[in-house]
């Protein structure tokens, strides 16, 4: 798998610069794509700090409108790059940085978690986690500046939202939360740590800690009641969220009544499969008589992780022999459990060099210990290989066609969620999904998402109830994802706080998979008997991370 180094051009050194710009602005950022020369501090989370970042960005997009592409990849990065900076700015002029709180993906939950992905190999390692530690209470001090800003400007965040994060943080500063087990396990692979570098990581340890409870203490006084009961954010803000997480525009409301139809079809579906396993079953008849069978059952994170890393292994072994080209790099994928419990499963990519493989997480709610096979399969071919493993992994590893930017931050969550659904469907046509049992975790899965499709529309464009009572809100959210969704009931109540509190994502995987599977419907047509699908496959992942718009441009050329 070898390939021609293409020589850097204007543009690819407009986007590496902006890569080395995001890396010391945002260091957790840096620590997330494996960029280790801030690992020791924190970004700027104060109102100063977003208005550098915004300043740079505008820098960056004057750049790329005097560039001249030279190529078809020069095309790309100017266009997309430029949508991904255009994007950040529209909402900061839309004030959401003044309310970003949520229970997935705010600074909230992203100073607490660049420490998973720091190297804790050796006492040098433990060290700089320790200054790190110690920038903590400073990071959290700006995080805490900016929403006293959007406070004073009547710019709050949904009350729910709050008051979930204040029961995340008392995990984290418990005696047996996160930063006391952290510290406490401490062990280089070389050896002790001195004494003094261990006293020096439970005191930074403790200082994250109160720091973290002051930063709940005033989330839960000073900003919880100046926060709002509605959970919508309405339908200009929702549809600027939806153009940032799909990289695309699309018509809110026909793609609402889409989803409407297609959960009916995901349905229909898997009632036909239920009738498979147990005739005349409902479905939630058949989910009821899978759950007795202890052949497809797992006790214990150990077990779990330990059938996530074997079905892995074999997924990534058969399709590199058949439908795929993997190169040995990408080969390698670790199966993790989540050091948190919040209920979260994602994928973290490789390291630029892959020093740190890709790896999928698994964050397990407190009170889960078993764990059923059927239901988690489509997960792991979701998170790994074909889904987002090959597709993340391949774009590091094309590093001689592809600037930095390209590889490792460029795309939206609807072009890796929607190419991971797509890889569920695909899983299920090459016969890896032919049990009833599998395919109908498949349906599951692809039934959640066609659900929340309707639901975060519904939700924040306040738009009528399905039963016609109403408009839409959380307790019809939550009752309306409890009958769509088999799964545990702490996972269907942080998905449904997560939805509410993270405008535009979560529709962003199955309307992304629709879009992947337009396209590819687009090429077959335009290709006729010359259409190869594993040759659209390579093509599609060789051009990166890119929103789908620009995706749908690079395709048609």
């Amino acid at each position: 798998m070898t390939q021609e180094t293409r020589t850097p051009t204007q543009i690819d050194t407009i986007a590496d610069a902006w890569v080395d710009t995001l890396a010391e602005l945002e260091p957790t950022l840096a620590t997330y794509i494996g960029r280790s020369e801030y690992n020791d501090r924190f970004g700027d989370y104060s109102p100063a700090g977003q208005q550098r970042l915004v300043e740079e960005g505008r820098k960056t997009l004057a750049a790329l409108a005097e560039a001249t592409p030279v190529d078809d990849i020069d095309v790309v990065t100017q266009e997309d790059l430029t949508r991904e900076i255009q994007v950040g700015i529209e909402l900061n002029e839309a004030n959401w940085h003044l309310r970003d709180i949520n229970v997935i993906a705010s600074p909230a939950q992203d100073i607490r978690s660049a420490f998973d992905l720091m190297p804790t190999a050796t006492a040098d390692d433990w060290s700089v986690v320790a200054t790190r530690l110690k920038a903590v209470p400073g990071a959290l001090d700006g995080y805490i500046e900016t929403l006293r800003e959007g406070i004073a400007r009547g710019v709050v965040p949904a009350r729910r939202q709050v008051a979930e994060v204040v029961t995340q943080i008392a995990r984290y500063t418990e005696d047996e939360g996160f930063f006391a087990t952290f510290v406490a396990e401490a062990a280089p692979e070389e050896g002790q740590l001195p004494a003094s570098l261990a006293r020096e990581l439970s005191d930074s340890a403790n200082a994250a800690r109160v720091a973290y409870d002051e930063l709940a203490s005033f989330l839960g006084s000073e900003l919880s009641a100046a926060a709002t009961d509605d959970d919508a954010v309405g339908r200009e803000l929702y549809a600027l969220h939806s153009r940032r997480f799909l990289g695309a525009t699309v018509d809110l409301d026909e793609t609402y009544e889409w989803g409407v139809e297609e959960l009916a079809r995901m349905v229909a579906e898997q009632e036909s499969i239920a009738n498979e396993i147990k005739p005349g079953a409902s479905v939630e008849e058949a989910v009821a008589f899978l759950e007795q069978h202890e052949a497809r059952k797992l006790y214990g994170t150990e077990a779990l992780q330990k059938w996530m890393q074997e079905t892995s292994d074999r997924a990534v072994a058969e399709l590199g022999r058949t439908h795929f080209d993997i190169a040995e790099p990408i080969r390698k994928l670790e199966c993790m459990i989540a050091p948190t419990k919040e209920g979260g499963i994602y994928y973290t990519g490789p390291t630029d060099d892959f020093s740190r493989p890709g790896r999928m997480w698994w964050s397990v709610p407190e009170g889960v210990e078993d764990f059923d096979t059927w239901r988690e399969l489509t997960t792991v071919y979701h998170e790994g290989v074909p889904g987002h493993h090959l597709q993340i992994a391949q774009a590091v590893y094309n590093r001689a066609q592809l600037n930095s930017y390209r590889r490792l931050l460029g795309g939206t969550s609807g072009h890796a969620e929607g190419w991971a659904l797509y890889a569920e469907r695909l899983m299920e046509q090459l016969g890896y999904l032919d049990d009833p049992a599998d395919r109908l975790g498949m349906l599951d899965g692809q039934r959640m998402r066609a659900a929340r499709v309707v639901l975060d529309i519904g939700v924040h464009l306040r738009k009528p109830r399905p039963d016609g009572q109403g408009t839409w809100d959380a307790d019809f959210a939550l009752e309306f994802m409890r009958h769509n969704v088999n799964m545990s009931d702490e996972f269907v109540q942080f998905e449904v706080k997560r939805y509410l509190g993270w405008p535009g994502q979560a529709p962003s995987y199955k309307v992304g998979q629709r879009i992947w599977e337009q396209l590819r419907d687009d090429v077959a047509e335009r290709e006729g008997a010359d259409f190869s699908i594993k040759r659209f496959h390579k093509r599609a992942l060789d051009i990166g991370g890119v929103g789908l718009d620009t995706l749908r441009s690079a395709l048609s050329r």
